[in-house]
């Protein structure tokens, strides 16, 4: 079974199937790529709680940055959120993210908690 939670016509922001949690690509308010990030884990955070998970569950998360040369600040915000021993697969890269703005976007997969 597949459930979908707060569909819109595009997209929905969590998709559960088969005890895992998808959930959409997040991005956070702030000035800087630290506050953005902060920002935008919290959100993750509500999410996964919503689904029934949490950062220890998380399998893998895709990172995007607007500039490399964020990487080191937004690396600083996700390391002290990780849970030691349970940091998932990662991936990171740079891409032109939605609004100009926007300096980090953060896609996780999580277990579903049973």
């Amino acid at each position: 079974m597949i459930e979908r939670i707060h569909t819109s016509e595009r997209m929905s922001k969590i998709v559960k199937h088969n005890g895992v949690a998808y959930l959409c690509g997040q991005v956070g308010a702030g000035d800087s790529v630290a506050e953005q990030t902060a920002d935008c884990l919290a959100r993750v955070d509500a999410l996964l709680a919503e689904a029934g998970s949490d950062r220890e569950h998380i399998l893998q998360a895709v990172i995007w940055v607007s500039d490399m040369a964020h990487f080191a600040e937004m690396n600083a915000v996700w390391d002290a959120w990780v849970p030691a021993g349970h940091a998932p697969a990662r991936a990171c890269g740079e891409a032109k993210l939605a609004r100009d703005v926007l300096k980090v976007e953060i896609i996780v997969t999580a277990a579903v908690k049973s």
